[in-house]
């Protein structure tokens, strides 16, 4: 008997699949490594994945 798998969800056309990135400041700690500050797509909140679009409702006759 094969396995169940959960099935796979689409990836975030917004950030490709990688959601989060560092972004460098320019600046050097004292040990001469870069100051890096996180930013999350926005609109996957982080997960790389994004549900899939809601049916469309028929309105009117």
């Amino acid at each position: 008997m094969m396995p169940d798998h959960a099935p796979m969800l689409p990836i975030c056309h917004h950030c490709d699949g990688f959601p989060t990135v560092h972004i460098t400041t320019g600046t050097r700690r004292p040990d001469g490594t870069r100051a890096t500050l996180p930013a999350v797509c926005p609109a996957c909140q982080g997960t790389g994945r994004t549900l899939p679009a809601a049916a469309l409702a028929r309105a009117g006759r």
